[in-house]
């Protein structure tokens, strides 16, 4: 459920800034009014993205004072057997990987998505510029650049939610 709530707190984050940085250019204010709504936007996503792991953590219980007890008498099998806090320690380190995979997923896609924004984005602007009316087909590469960030955006949702 945590997780859930900081996920829909990211996208709030993200999506309500720029509704109303669009909102605002609309309106006639000034473009550097809406770059500063945008900044600080991004400041609180980064900001609810490095404290999502520390409150997930705090939310889960700590089984490190509850370790089982080591008898007097060695057990008669050979193979030692895994404690609590061995399994504990191998969930913990499935939950790191888990996260770090999200990460890389976003990160490499953002990066894909902004190379390819980069190098479309002129062409679409010297498309338009020489014929007005290939705005609409010089906008579809444009979006399927910036597609690559939030394909990569819903993978990592499904890593970190589904597995």
């Amino acid at each position: 459920m945590l997780y859930a709530i900081f996920a829909l707190l990211i996208l709030a984050a993200m999506s309500i800034p720029l509704i109303l940085s669009i909102r605002s250019l609309k309106k006639g204010n000034s473009p550097r009014k809406a770059l500063r709504v945008n900044l600080t936007a991004f400041a609180a996503v980064m900001l609810l993205a490095v404290a999502m792991p520390f409150a997930v953590s705090a939310a889960t219980p700590d089984d490190a004072g509850t370790q089982p007890v080591a008898t007097a008498a060695p057990s008669a099998d050979p193979a030692p057997a895994t404690s609590d806090a061995d399994a504990a320690a191998a969930a913990a380190n499935a939950d790191g990987m888990k996260y770090i995979a999200a990460a890389l997923a976003v990160g490499l896609a953002c990066i894909g998505g902004g190379i390819a924004v980069a190098s479309a984005s002129p062409a679409a602007i010297g498309a338009t510029s020489e014929n007005p009316k290939a705005f609409s087909k010089s906008l579809i590469f444009v979006a399927l650049g910036e597609s690559i960030a939030l394909y990569g955006l819903v993978i990592s949702i499904l890593i970190l939610f589904v597995s």
